[in-house]
């Protein structure tokens, strides 16, 4: 069988999910509904939202024995009372998977409408800022809340950590200082690697561009701020020389100032730790 474009792990995971909340059995159901009982279940939006997980309830209709049908798109805006997905099948397997199935469909599909909602504030400052997610993720479930964040419309950034050299503030101390941690990953990296430094002065980012960065990232400027180290940077002639990120504190509220200061990228870890999950229910009616 193939589970649409989720990777053999995934699909896995998605049955850990349902077999962790089955354990033994669905004891409810199980006294409750006759076992040759077959029924239609449709998954409705109740508020609006930017839908996402639906890939995930087909793999697990799939590997569940179900028929189902899909009604609405992913990263399309879904209105209250609008069907998103039909499943068909025996009763009891269609309540024993509903739980799961509308906890992924809720935390994606929020995570997706916080993303889009920042990356159309964002764009109105800048029609080519990439704004990206971080890795703080839930754990067991950082799939899920990456390829939400690609549905918004948000870039994932690192998946894990042998993506990327990323240097941060206690890399930086514990290497002696920012030109001797971006020299030492430039000496010791691949080629196909890029390297990021974290920066948290206008110093520390000219000294990440001139020891070989690739992405400067500017972490906990004030927006003002910002764009006087763009200037500076391009008076200096390094501008061009990286990829400019910012990070920490950036929202929806300011997401259009800070992209409109010329960086290249803004990153957070609220659109995927402190998002809000979307509002769905699935209804079930017999054959």
């Amino acid at each position: 069988m193939k589970y649409g474009n989720l990777p053999p792990e995934v699909i896995e995971t998605l049955k850990k999910f349902i077999d962790e909340d089955v354990r033994s059995g669905d004891l409810t159901t199980r006294l409750t509904i006759p076992e040759e009982a077959t029924a239609l279940a449709t998954v409705y939006a109740k508020e609006r939202a930017i839908l996402a997980g639906i890939e995930e309830v087909a793999a697990i209709a799939e590997f569940s024995g179900l028929e189902y049908e899909v009604l609405a798109f992913e990263g399309n805006w879904v209105d209250p009372q609008t069907p998103v997905m039909r499943l068909r099948g025996p009763a009891r397997t269609l309540l024993s998977i509903e739980r799961v199935c509308l906890n992924i469909v809720q935390r994606m599909s929020g995570i997706a409408t916080k993303v889009n909602r920042m990356v159309t504030v964002a764009k109105e400052g800048n029609p080519n800022i990439k704004v990206a997610a971080t890795r703080k993720t839930t754990p067991g479930f950082r799939f899920f809340e990456k390829r939400a964040v690609v549905v918004g419309g948000g870039d994932t950034h690192r998946y894990a950590l042998d993506d990327m050299v990323l240097i941060k503030n206690n890399h930086i101390t514990a290497a002696g200082g920012v030109r001797e941690a971006v020299t030492a990953a430039r000496e010791g990296v691949s080629f196909s690697k890029k390297i990021s430094c974290e920066a948290r002065t206008l110093q520390e980012a000219q000294e990440a561009i001139g020891a070989g960065a690739d992405i400067v990232l500017l972490d906990n400027f004030k927006p003002k701020d910002v764009g006087g180290v763009v200037e500076v940077l391009k008076n200096e002639g390094l501008r061009d020389r990286v990829i400019l990120e910012v990070s920490g504190g950036v929202n929806e509220e300011n997401a259009k100032e800070y992209a409109a200061t010329g960086v290249d990228v803004l990153s957070s870890g609220a659109l995927t730790h402190s998002f809000k999950s979307a509002d769905f229910n699935m209804l079930l009616s017999l054959n």
